[in-house]
């Protein structure tokens, strides 16, 4: 088989397959891991929520907030925006809401160790690409935007 017959013949339409597809498989996988990353920590904050409000109280200082709404917003955020993201409805929304939530909780946690900080340094540089691309095509919002805008 001549290389000229594979690329037109095989390769080529699995280059198209990747070029029209391929960043929205990614950034769906993206959207998958952030989502699964702040949900489950949401989850854990309401399986013990005494501890929750205790580490609010005492532990996290976030500003302009009391730490029983500070507890009720952020596992709010970590339950709902999670679950936006990955269905890519709203996405760039959830996205910048994570992302500035992320930013709160290095803050507000002044004893962050250095290993806790590079995991939301990468989780916020990670938010980068929903943000500036949206969703992508495996998204509600591209279907929405496909029926409310067909041109």
């Amino acid at each position: 088989m001549s290389s000229a017959v594979f690329v037109t013949g095989i390769a080529k339409p699995i280059i198209e397959i990747i070029e029209e597809w391929g960043s929205s498989v990614v950034n769906l996988g993206l959207r998958l891991y952030l989502a699964e990353v702040f949900f489950t920590s949401g989850m854990t904050k309401i399986q013990s929520w005494d501890t929750t409000l205790m580490l609010f109280e005492y532990e996290y200082s976030v500003p302009f907030l009391s730490p029983a709404m500070a507890a009720y917003l952020g596992t709010g955020a970590e339950l709902i925006l999670p679950v936006l993201l990955l269905l890519g409805f709203g996405g760039r929304f959830a996205a910048i809401a994570l992302f500035i939530f992320n930013i709160v909780a290095v803050i507000s946690y002044p004893t962050l160790n250095d290993a806790g900080k590079v995991w939301h340094y990468l989780w916020g540089l990670a938010f980068v690409l929903p943000i500036l691309y949206g969703p992508g095509k495996l998204s509600i919002d591209h279907i929405l935007r496909k029926k409310l805008m067909p041109n």
